[in-house]
């Protein structure tokens, strides 16, 4: 994703990195009726946040992320570059996430991620009244709430912004 960021022009935050992969893992679930990430998102302040790209980017804090997640290998301790997905289907909806969003401030992609009744604002309501399993995102949770995320890519408004008057999806 931040490689093909990086070939359209766009610099991705890490705030912004964890909201564009939790809308392509949320559409690739819903379209491909399988997971995009292994791994599940939790509810953060600023939205659904995957703790393990959390723990590879922080050090980024809020700059442009200027590096690449490394593998680590627990038996030598050796850290390796992670090879890029080699499933076309993958790497098609990567493109697609990032010529569709990209594009928007990440305050505004956290906005959209806290719409009502959508998957971090479903988790976090409900944790207020019960256990929510450590506040995490299921990726059930996902395909039956992520419908009430609204913005709409398009031609951009006058203020830069993509017009937002349908489904994410």
């Amino acid at each position: 994703m931040l490689d093909e960021a990086g070939r359209r022009g766009y610099v991705v935050t890490h705030l912004a990195l964890q909201k564009l992969l939790y809308f392509a893992h949320g559409i690739f679930l819903i379209e491909r009726k399988r997971p995009l990430v292994s791994g599940y998102f939790e509810c953060w302040d600023n939205g659904p946040v995957h703790p393990t790209v959390y723990q590879a980017f922080k050090a980024a804090g809020r700059d442009p992320i200027a590096f690449r997640a490394l593998r680590l290998d627990v038996i030598t301790g050796q850290r390796t570059m992670i090879p890029p997905p080699s499933d076309t289907e993958v790497c098609d909806h990567v493109v697609r996430i990032v010529n569709s969003y990209a594009g928007l401030s990440a305050s505004r992609l956290v906005q959209i991620s806290h719409a009502k009744g959508a998957p971090w604002d479903y988790v976090v309501d409900k944790g207020r009244t019960s256990l929510a399993l450590g506040l995490r995102i299921s990726d059930t949770v996902i395909v039956e709430r992520f419908k009430y995320h609204k913005v709409s890519v398009g031609a951009p408004t006058m203020t830069g912004e993509p017009r937002e008057d349908s489904p994410l999806t």
